[in-house]
Order: C-alpha cells, then structure tokens, then sequence
C-alpha cells in the first residue's frame, strides 16, 4: 500500500468516526460539553429561542378571518403555558395581513389577528399587562409575491418576547 492509499484510508476512516460521534454538543445542539443545556439556546426551555423553535411563536390565519383555528389555539396553548412558566417575560402580539386590500383595511385586519391571539392568551391565565399589541397590516411581508401560498404566510399573529417585567 503506498502512502496515497494509506492517506485516503486513514481520510476515509476519520469520516466515519465523525458521523458516528453521539456527542450532541458536537452538532450545535445546545448542550455543553458535558451535557448541561446552554442557557438561552433553543434546548433551554426557559429561553426565548426555545419558545420561538420548539413552541411556535406565531399562528396562521384564512383569508380575511380573524378566528383562531383549532391548530393556532394549540400553538396559543403552548405559548400560554410557557408564559405562565416564564413571568419574567413580556410580549407584543404582531398582526399582519397579505398584501390584498387596502392599507387600511389590512391594518384593522392585523389588529383583530393580534388581539385574538392576545384574548386567548389571557383566556388561558397570561397577564392582559404582560401582552401588547401591534398591527403592520401587509407593511411587513414573509414572503413576497401574488401566490395564496405565499399569501397564507404572510396572514399571521406572531407573538414576540420583548423582554423581562423584572428589567
């Protein structure tokens, strides 16, 4: 075996250490070195990361509707049992809306988004003081284009952590 086919083994060899190491804070998962979770990483469940990945920080509306489907209350219960674990945090509730409409109308449109989200979070026990609202109507697009796929995107109430009631 010369030197090159001994090189390309060893390589070869290496790779598949690599993708059998179990280690997660190997991967960037959010654990230390020696397991412990890395506070304010998305596997901190006490982390706003963690409340925007694992529980869902926004939920979807159907065209010009303001209703909560049984899939957003869901995603609102999750976050309704976070915040009531979590105190020190605040949020504001943003609504947008897609582009059709008028300004105007999409405007009013976002503000009945985010308040519905925030009345069911107060219904599950949040603190009304601890939740604002915001309406962008369709002034702050995910997505930009004339599809209903892209347009279902932009139809949404997103709940932002915006800091702690403690400072």
């Amino acid at each position: 075996m010369n030197v090159l086919s001994k090189f390309a083994a060893l390589g070869a060899l290496a790779l598949v250490a690599a993708c059998t190491n179990n280690d997660p804070s190997a991967l960037g998962g959010g654990a230390g070195g020696n397991g412990a979770i890395v506070p304010g990483s998305p596997s901190d469940p006490r982390s706003p990361a963690y409340f925007q990945q694992a529980i869902g920080d926004r939920v979807l509306f159907a065209v010009d509707q303001s209703t909560l489907s049984p899939e957003a209350q869901t995603i609102l219960q999750g976050q309704a049992q976070w915040l009531l674990a979590n105190t020190d945090y605040v949020a504001t509730i943003e609504g947008h809306a897609d582009e059709q409409g008028t300004r105007e109308y999409n405007l009013a449109l976002g503000a009945r988004r985010a308040n519905a989200a925030r009345e069911y979070l107060i219904s599950r026990g949040v603190a009304g003081n601890r939740l604002q609202t915001i309406s962008y109507g369709k002034e702050r697009p995910i997505e930009i284009c004339s599809t209903e796929e892209c347009y279902s995107k932009n139809r949404r109430a997103v709940t932002v952590l915006t800091g702690s009631t403690t400072g």
